[in-house]
């Protein structure tokens, strides 16, 4: 319906029959003639964060009330009707700044720029902003910092952040901006595509309505066959079932799968296969488990930053800090549902 009818925007729940809310929400924001579309979360789980970082532009919790309702309209009815979008880029580097302009500029966004925590707080609270880029070396206060204000801030907590850096993050930095911003993009030669990836679905920018050459860096960044491959993948885990069930959907798409069933041979495998894309690691092993062979994994500098996305058997509070602790950089639960690891995989083999 979204896709024939095009509407102005969605509201959704997430216990939804047959297929839940958060595939739906996969797959509105996987499709192009829908990734613009704004979607209101109205549901019975308390899980706005999760949305949030889907894109989504607004999260309620059953049972709801009128006052509530109307402001989640008057929420919409802003940003279908706002015919720019404002964009504010909080970044020291004068150079980086127009680098970012000259890359998303257009003539459906407005971009300002900011130096400094202070000068953002003070124009989030006297303007509204749809989105902001935030750099990590502020002139007056941390990252970190400015991040809290702002998710602490009631009028401004749900805003998107972009976290775009070319700092080497610590696993505590890296796991503090997963719990607090929406995205974290690490500079390398094709970090501006996708940041205006990001930014574009955080915007609500329609894809249709852009330049050509801009659509073509979009429709590069999703061109999801070519990203997975020919990618090497390594599977840790002891369970020869879920090794199986994992090979034949990742082979189908081009992956060539390597395994290891505990710990200790993941790490011989990644030593042998030096030329590894990403890894699948299982926690729960004998002998060695998965957060003690990604701890091993991150002390090897040639491995420091090679893509590592953990298994659980069950999802349970604290999962995923742990996991992010260790030195995963993403988070699966089991039984792991197909289509959102292929889209994970996309998202760290994008580089």
């Amino acid at each position: 319906m979204a896709d024939y009818y095009q509407p102005s925007a969605i509201i959704l729940d997430v216990g939804l029959p047959g297929i839940d809310g958060w595939n739906v929400m996969t797959r509105l924001k996987e499709a192009f003639p829908t990734r613009h579309i704004p979607v209101h979360f109205i549901s019975g789980t308390e899980k706005p964060w999760d949305a949030i970082k889907m894109g989504a532009m607004g999260y309620l919790t059953k049972p709801v009330s009128l006052e509530q309702l109307n402001q989640a309209f008057v929420k919409i009815d802003h940003l279908i009707n706002a015919k720019l979008k404002k964009l504010l880029v909080v970044e020291g580097d004068e150079d980086e700044c127009d680098n970012i302009k000259g890359l998303l500029d257009d003539n459906d966004i407005t971009i300002e720029t900011v130096a400094s925590g202070k000068e953002t707080l003070h124009r989030l609270k006297n303007d509204i902003y749809h989105c902001i880029i935030l750099g990590m070396n502020l002139s007056d206060m941390s990252g970190e910092d400015l991040i809290l204000r702002i998710r602490n801030d009631e009028d401004i907590s749900y805003l998107p952040i972009i976290v775009y850096t070319g700092k080497e993050l610590t696993d505590k930095e890296r796991v503090f901006l997963d719990n607090h911003s929406e995205r974290i993009i690490i500079k390398d030669p094709k970090s501006l595509e996708k940041l205006f990836d990001e930014t574009a679905l955080f915007l609500h920018r329609v894809e249709s309505d852009l330049p050509k050459e801009k659509r073509r860096i979009l429709q590069m960044v999703h061109d999801k066959e070519s990203i997975l491959k020919n990618k090497k993948l390594l599977i840790v885990d002891d369970d020869m079932r879920n090794v199986f069930a994992l090979s034949s959907i990742l082979e189908d798409k081009g992956i060539r799968v390597i395994v290891a069933k505990n710990g200790h041979e993941g790490i011989a495998r990644i030593k042998e296969n030096p030329d590894l894309d990403i890894v699948l690691m299982d926690i729960m092993m004998p002998e060695m488990d998965g957060y003690e062979a990604m701890r091993h994994i991150r002390e090897i500098d040639e491995f420091k930053k090679l893509p590592i996305i953990a298994l659980t058997a069950k999802a349970m509070r604290g999962d995923r800090a742990n996991c992010i602790e260790a030195g995963a950089n993403d988070y699966l639960s089991k039984p792991v549902d197909s289509e959102k690891l292929l889209s994970m995989l996309r998202v760290w083999l994008y580089r």
